[in-house]
């Protein structure tokens, strides 16, 4: 990356599956990638929206959602490389994902988040569930 960082620029734009991966390794996820650039780049197409940041032409960061358009809409992989974290990028990805929900008149968004995280979600309206809602997870025992 250069010293100063050049203008950002959003799209809507599903990156390949070894662009994924790229942002997948550089954020330290695991159990993803072993899923294959040909899976991951199909998941990715099934995303209702999928907003990408670039500088210049290199890919510095994602965010999608999946949505049924009407009702609920989920918000996952919200990446940023890190040498690009703290400079308004994952905000940019973030405003313009709650937007467009905004626009659709979605009930209800959600997401998952790393509890040091919270913060940056909570900037955004978002609210920490109580610790006795309802809440929980599957995840496959061979991914992790």
């Amino acid at each position: 990356m250069s010293k100063d960082l050049q203008p950002v620029t959003y799209r809507e734009y599903t990156p390949t599956g070894e662009e994924f991966i790229t942002l997948v390794e550089s954020a330290g996820w695991h159990g993803v990638k072993e899923k294959g650039s040909g899976q991951l780049g199909a998941a990715l197409r099934q995303s209702w929206l999928v907003v990408s940041a670039f500088e210049e032409d290199r890919l510095v960061g994602m965010g999608r959602v999946i949505s049924d358009g009407i009702f609920q809409a989920f918000i996952c992989d919200l990446i940023i490389l890190p040498d690009y974290q703290g400079k308004g990028i994952g905000s940019g990805i973030l405003g313009r994902l709650l937007k467009k929900c905004k626009e659709q008149d979605i009930l209800m968004v959600q997401l998952f988040a790393a509890a040091h995280k919270s913060g940056f979600y909570k900037k955004f309206g978002f609210e920490e569930r109580p610790e006795a809602a309802p809440g929980m997870r599957w995840v496959s025992k061979d991914s992790v």
